[in-house]
């Protein structure tokens, strides 16, 4: 195989339990956000405007519609051997050493393919997470690890110290080198000079090759270890002497962007994606879709214009403060701080607001909907209320979140 500078490899086998009904039958990296992306876009792409195209894409469960998703649309073509986006199944490809066993966390997920650095030799390896939203110009997080001449540099992002019990914590020196690690601590340790702030791990690293292939060989030995990069390998890398740094994710320049880097999104629950979802419909928003410079790629579905019809009345098809995918028909209805993906329909006289509709969502004449994530296919009659009543929404089977999110699963029908 051809040889690269710096390989690419996505965790993008995530359960994703705490997203469920929406991870029912689709892997939390394939979750739909943002009116016509998927979860897993936001890291390519940040992979791929900052010229890094060797990348592998580690699958576990629910893959199915991960896998279609990256096959049929993220494709460089066939003529440079160094451009390639390539999903890696677990597969128990160290099976005679480690027996029947699938990815054992994180650090295990990257040891049994290791076969796959090896091929590349590259100088250095990124390994990011393949489920958070965020814009990051990963090569200048690799010029900083080669300046500090680091064997491994984290990004972490400073969070205000009474919120950084929810993080893993890195306690850094002057030189922003790595002292301690403290996986959610009741007393978080600040950063120097900044007594409010503490740096929390964000899960995305580079590697030193060699660093890389020691770290996970000598983990892979220990029967204790939960294989764990936050958990098990970078404390023992701190522990054994290597030169761990923190990259500042603050720091972190995007081409069209001014100012520091502010947003970064884990939306592992149901709350957490649905606040991130309400980030994008505010009319200055801090996550911005519409950066030239920064262009987020994605499926290219041919799908049509959206579509506003009648002006009668009442009957007034409108859209406010909202994000509407190709397809979308608003016939006679309103839509307020929504987001809504392709092929959604909003018949007459109905009120959507503050809703996440999925592809081929219907929405029948007169129906009130606030506060919902609806999931596709989803067909809901004339005259019905979601997000009103929250115990009758429990009592037809919906899921309520403690911020009061109803999630309707995909396909339901009334």
């Amino acid at each position: 195989m051809v040889k690269v500078e710096v390989l690419g490899m996505i965790l993008a086998g995530g359960q994703g339990s705490r997203l469920y009904p929406l991870t029912a039958k689709r892997a939390k990296p394939a979750v739909p956000f943002g009116a016509k992306y998927r979860i897993i876009d936001f890291v390519l792409n940040n992979f791929v405007n900052s010229g890094i195209y060797s990348i592998y894409v580690l699958t576990q469960f629910k893959a199915q519609s991960l896998t279609e998703h990256i096959q049929r649309y993220w494709r460089f073509g066939t003529f440079l051997e160094d451009h390639f986006i390539l999903l890696v199944p677990a597969q128990m490809y160290r099976y005679e050493e480690l027996g029947p066993v699938w990815y054992r966390g994180t650090a295990d997920a990257i040891y049994q393919n290791l076969h796959l650095v090896h091929n590349h030799a590259p100088m250095a390896v990124a390994i990011f997470g393949g489920d958070h939203i965020f814009k990051m110009n990963i090569r200048h997080m690799v010029e900083y690890h080669y300046e500090k001449r680091a064997d491994i540099t984290i990004a972490a992002y400073p969070v205000p110290v009474e919120e950084a019990r929810r993080f893993g914590v890195l306690q850094v020196d002057e030189e922003w080198r790595i002292t301690e690690f403290q996986e959610k601590p009741q007393n978080p340790k600040p950063i120097p000079r900044k007594p409010h702030l503490a740096l929390a791990s964000m899960g995305n690293y580079i590697f030193r090759t060699e660093a890389l292939f020691e770290l996970l060989e000598a983990d892979a030995k220990e029967s204790a270890s939960s294989h764990d990069f936050g958990k098990d390998v970078i404390p023992r890398a701190l522990k054994e002497g290597y030169r761990v740094f923190a990259y500042d994710f603050h720091r972190n320049p995007i081409p069209g962007q001014e100012g520091p880097n502010l947003y970064w999104r884990d939306v592992g629950t149901l709350d957490a994606y649905f606040e991130a979802s309400m980030d994008l419909v505010k009319v200055v928003p801090e996550f911005d879709l519409f950066n030239p410079e920064w262009p987020l790629r994605t499926a290219n579905l041919f799908s049509p214009p959206a579509k506003f019809v009648h002006e009668t009345g009442e009957r007034v098809g409108r859209a406010l403060n909202s994000l509407l995918a190709g397809g979308v028909i608003v016939s006679g209805g309103t839509v307020r701080e929504s987001v809504l993906f392709r092929r959604v329909r909003v018949n007459s006289y109905s009120l959507v607001e503050r809703s996440v509709l999925f592809d081929d969502v219907e929405v029948g004449r007169y129906c009130r909907i606030r506060n919902a994530i609806i999931d596709k296919d989803v067909k809901i009659p004339p005259h019905t209320e979601i997000g009103y009543d929250l115990e009758a929404d429990r009592a037809r089977g919906f899921t309520v979140t403690p911020e009061g999110v109803v999630v309707v699963p995909k396909g339901y029908r009334f």
